[in-house]
């Protein structure tokens, strides 16, 4: 067997990857291992982490700021498509992972690394979302994932684990939800939330934002200008990605708007339950969705809605890197050519109302679709295409109705 000699971890500092690092250490002698974080927006949860892998056993630290790839190349191309898996979850984790896992297999090859490890369950879809990545660019890369192999079986095991060998870690048992945080999301599951029959407690666990009933009694209203499908001013002021994003989280946040509780079948088969806070994300899909109703053609808005859980599931299932994903990108792109204009929402206590919606390139003809007198549409017109819509049906009934005198 090949002796490993330099692992790169996925490390997030959280449960999971604080105790791979020792365990990595007893289990492979005399290896180095090489933690790598990435910057998705995780925001203040990055800081210390540097101290804490190397007091763990790690040699060295990489922190990759990928946040501005992560809304450009994946956030905006997964909205443009309007993907959500299973009508609610806005695939927050899904698609950071894919840019994780390249990142860590560009570092990897750098560093001369002999395999790559993470710290996903063997229940989860992460550990999909990173091998299938690391396969997709490094298909000659040994893969450890300690979950599949070692001796520990709970989240209670983990925290025995990480107290026998002095390892600091962020909770405690009784505040332990499986969280993940990015710039666009915060998921919450385990505890209590395991039963799908415990209403959740938001005061507890909400981060992002509030509950509908704590939010403001004053609806806010907002203006989003879109450019080919990707947003790109808030009430008239140009920001970037990462920028507009964090800005619509602390507004939808403060108006209880993005909360998902939802059960959601995993890719291994079975069901969980989780709370997810998405408020920008939310509010940016509602405005997209709006926009496109008055710039897509009728036959191409149907359709891209049935490519859109198809999109979805490729991003849930971890296949950003493959040609299908790709091709439906491409089909995407094409769509967006027209989708330019203003959105104005309204905000209140979780609802977003639409208030308004203008495009240089809107289909929307008033003429045309007026109850008022009109000289452009003959209603006479209908008499033919009803009586030629509805051949098919005609035949067949004059069929069953001759069959039926026949007997």
């Amino acid at each position: 067997m090949k002796k490993i000699k330099k692992i790169v971890l996925a490390y997030s500092g959280g449960l999971d990857t604080s105790v791979i690092i020792p365990w990595l250490k007893d289990n492979y002698e005399g290896c180095e291992i090489i933690a790598v974080a990435a910057d998705v927006g995780q925001g203040k949860e990055l800081s210390g982490l540097e101290e804490r892998a190397i007091k763990t056993g790690a040699s060295k630290l990489y922190i990759e700021d990928l946040k501005d790839v992560f809304v450009n190349e994946f956030i905006f191309p997964t909205m443009q498509a309007g993907a959500v898996y299973e009508g609610k979850y806005l695939l927050g984790t899904s698609f950071a992972r894919p840019i994780i896992a390249k990142r860590i297999v560009e570092i990897a090859r750098a560093e001369g690394a002999d395999a790559i490890a993470h710290g996903c369950t063997g229940k989860g879809n992460d550990q999909v979302r990173f091998e299938l990545t690391i396969k997709a660019f490094a298909p000659d890369m040994e893969i450890i994932a300690p979950w599949r192999t070692w001796e520990i079986k709970s989240r209670d095991e983990e925290i025995d684990y990480a107290e026998k060998k002095n390892v600091p870690i962020p909770l405690t048992r009784e505040t332990s939800y499986s969280k993940d945080k990015n710039l666009w999301h915060l998921s919450h599951e385990g505890l209590d939330l395991e039963d799908p029959a415990n209403e959740p407690d938001y005061d507890k666990i909400l981060e992002l934002g509030v509950s509908p009933e704590k939010a403001p009694d004053q609806a806010e209203y907002i203006t989003l200008s879109f450019e080919k499908g990707v947003p790109v001013a808030l009430n008239g002021e140009k920001l970037d990605g990462v920028a507009l994003i964090k800005k619509l989280n602390e507004i939808g946040g403060k108006h209880g708007i993005g909360i998902a509780d939802m059960v959601e079948n995993r890719l291994v088969g079975m069901k969980s339950r989780g709370v997810y806070e998405t408020p920008g994300g939310t509010i940016l899909y509602a405005a997209h969705d709006a926009l496109e109703t008055i710039c897509l053609d009728r036959d191409t808005m149907h359709y891209k809605q049935q490519a859109a859980i198809k999109f979805a599931e490729l991003v849930y299932y971890g296949q950003w890197y493959t040609p299908l994903r790709e091709a439906l990108t491409a089909f995407v792109d094409k769509t967006q050519e027209t989708v330019t204009g203003e959105v104005k929402l309204k905000l209140y206590k979780g609802n977003i109302i639409n208030a308004g919606i203008t495009s240089p390139y809107s289909l929307y003809n008033e003429d045309i679709a007026t109850f008022a007198e009109d000289d452009v549409y003959d209603q006479y017109d209908a008499n033919g295409f009803i009586n030629l819509f509805g051949l098919p049906l005609k035949v067949k009934a004059l069929m069953e109705q001759r069959n039926n005198n026949n007997k």
